[in-house]
């Protein structure tokens, strides 16, 4: 898998395991960062009408999505 994406220039993101041996290089700060969005996805999926998407409006999904993240970004704090 890492091969074919270093044939597409693309740099791999995820950490190899603890226990290999040879420990192929990744960008870091990347992970980090779509460790983030994995997350944010992962919560948005809790608001059931966001995770099933009840509207059929793209703006009216746009604008409930914005609710919910801004709702668990509150919490956080």
């Amino acid at each position: 898998m890492r091969q074919s994406l270093a044939e597409r220039d693309i740099t791999a993101c995820i950490p190899p395991k603890k226990s290999r041996k040879s420990k192929p290089p990744y960008d870091w700060h990347l992970y980090k960062k779509r460790h983030l969005i994995e997350n944010m996805s992962a919560k948005l999926k809790d608001w059931r009408r966001v995770a099933t998407r009840y509207d059929r409006c793209a703006h009216t999904f746009m604008s409930e999505i914005h609710i919910a993240a801004s709702f668990i970004f509150s919490l956080k704090e």
